[in-house]
């Protein structure tokens, strides 16, 4: 679980680096979001069979997730501040 929330915080990091634009999270916010993206990532590949754990390319799917999830945030807080 330790490990989950520090490939989490770097893959946080990755992601909000190559999200274009300026998001709208926080540091903290940053670090969630890549922590779910992660795990999110981590529990798809590993369900559909496409990788195993601690292969390489879990890192780059974890970015992926990360960055999904970072889009999805700012997506839901571009629409909430309209409303």
């Amino acid at each position: 679980m330790l490990w989950v929330l520090i490939i989490g915080f770097i893959v946080g990091v990755v992601a909000k680096f190559l999200m274009p634009g300026r998001g709208p999270g926080g540091f903290i916010m940053t670090i969630l979001l890549g922590i779910g993206g992660a795990w999110l990532a981590n529990w798809a590949g590993e369900a559909f069979g496409i990788y195993t754990h601690g292969e390489p390319v879990g890192f780059i799917a974890a970015v992926l997730g990360a960055m999904a999830l970072l889009f999805l945030y700012q997506i839901l807080s571009r629409n909430i501040k309209t409303i």
